[in-house]
């Protein structure tokens, strides 16, 4: 780093720490620009990015349709209030609709609010049947959904919830995959079951073919909406453009954002006919959610996943990396368990992963930790083989020098 690109990294830190509320734990990093799967510092120097904006960057940095779309978009009209129609929300709505097997599509501006959208939603379907006392939600241990009142009141993370107590209730959170103990907490008086189809935060944890089976079941026994996370897993990151497509089965709600609108900021939840039909005018609403330059970048983010093959190259470069994984926990004694598919996986170790990102950061490899010691990777759909090679090299000389001693 040359002392101008110090010197500009410096204010731009000392900025932050002095005017900024200090709610991010960030990397020693600052990034300028990107490319594809790359990234630029202040400093000029170029990173191989794992970690994809946290699931967002899907098309990696700088998509030539995507810098076009906006650019046209943007000297036509940015905003319009919802109190009018505008030429691009029903289409992506059909398409969201045709692609997720639902019926409805409401637009947030993020994926905490389009939780929050879809638990007013099952409140109000779950009145409507049981009255009242029907508004029981049951969720996961070990999840996270968000971090205003309702989306953190159903995540199973104490870490998260410590200290804005109260929060809304009554929820019950059950282990994962534990089909028993997802039967006991239901009942009648439940309007909910939500499931992170693959918890992220959580370390990239995926529910059972088994487990959402039994959720389903018990959703239909109980006239409860099963509404499943697909935020961070959704949108084409497991090769399917939902991860619960491969278990055969269908929500009633299902949420998403991140890599919908290519970096800009737009969230959704889509639902069933049945549960959609309750929530009419004036009892939801947005301001920006649903706008036309979101909607027509997701509109041409859904088009690019499509024409370019996308969720193929998910599929094979996904099931190489795993497979690299998986030779790498042979190899080191260190690695508990490698877990995930296509562009959401995840390497549990044996002592915390925080010297491995730091390490990784050295070699210009970006990737990140949850849960003190799972790595977690969510790359562009555009990775390819040699980009997990040179991945593989950094975590071999990582696992060789910090895995000693370990056990």
């Amino acid at each position: 780093m040359t002392s101008e690109s110090s010197s500009s990294f410096q204010a731009i830190v000392e900025r932050e720490n002095q005017y900024l509320l200090q709610t991010y734990a960030r990397y020693p990093l600052a990034m300028v620009k990107g490319k594809g799967v790359y990234l630029w510092d202040t400093s000029g120097r170029k990173y191989l990015d794992l970690v994809g904006g946290l699931g967002v960057n899907a098309l990696g940095h700088a998509h030539p349709r995507i810098v076009k779309t906006i650019r046209e978009q943007s000297a036509r009209v940015i905003h319009l209030s919802n109190l009018y129609y505008n030429e691009f929300q029903g289409s992506l709505a059909e398409r969201l609709v045709k692609v997720s097997g639902l019926d409805r599509a409401f637009f947030s501006n993020s994926g905490t609010e389009a939780m929050e959208g879809a638990l007013k939603l099952a409140r109000l379907a779950g009145h409507h049947v049981g009255g009242e006392a029907k508004s029981r939600i049951v969720a996961l241990e070990g999840s996270f959904h968000g971090r205003t009142f309702g989306a953190m009141s159903i995540t199973g993370q104490d870490k998260y919830r410590k200290g804005f107590e109260p929060l809304l209730e009554p929820v019950t959170f059950v282990p994962l995959n534990d089909a028993s103990a997802l039967r006991s907490a239901i009942t009648d008086e439940t309007c909910a079951i939500v499931l992170e189809t693959i918890q992220g935060e959580g370390g990239i944890r995926e529910c059972s073919s088994e487990f959402l089976r039994e959720a389903r079941a018990a959703a239909d026994r109980h006239q409860a909406a099963l509404i499943l996370d697909e935020i961070q897993c959704g949108l084409g990151r497991t090769g399917s453009f939902f991860a619960y497509q491969d278990a055969g089965v269908t929500p009633d709600i299902v949420t998403i954002a991140k890599p919908i609108a290519a970096g800009l900021p737009l969230g959704a939840f889509v639902a069933r006919e049945s549960f959609a039909r309750e929530i009419g005018a004036g009892k939801h609403g947005t301001t920006f959610g649903g706008g036309p330059l979101t909607c027509r970048v997701a509109l041409e983010y859904l088009a690019i996943i499509a024409e370019e093959g996308l969720l193929a190259q998910v599929q094979r470069v996904g099931a190489y990396m795993a497979d690299q994984f998986r030779e790498l926990q042979k190899k080191y004694g260190v690695i508990e368990e490698t877990r995930g598919r296509g562009m959401i996986q995840a390497i549990q170790l044996k002592f915390p992963g925080r010297p491995i990102v730091d390490l990784g950061m050295q070699e210009a490899v970006l990737m990140n930790v949850t849960q003190e010691k799972v790595l977690r990777f969510l790359p562009a759909f555009l990775l390819e083989e040699k980009h997990v090679d040179k991945a593989v090299r950094v975590l071999k000389k990582g696992l060789r020098s910090l895995g000693k001693g370990q056990k």
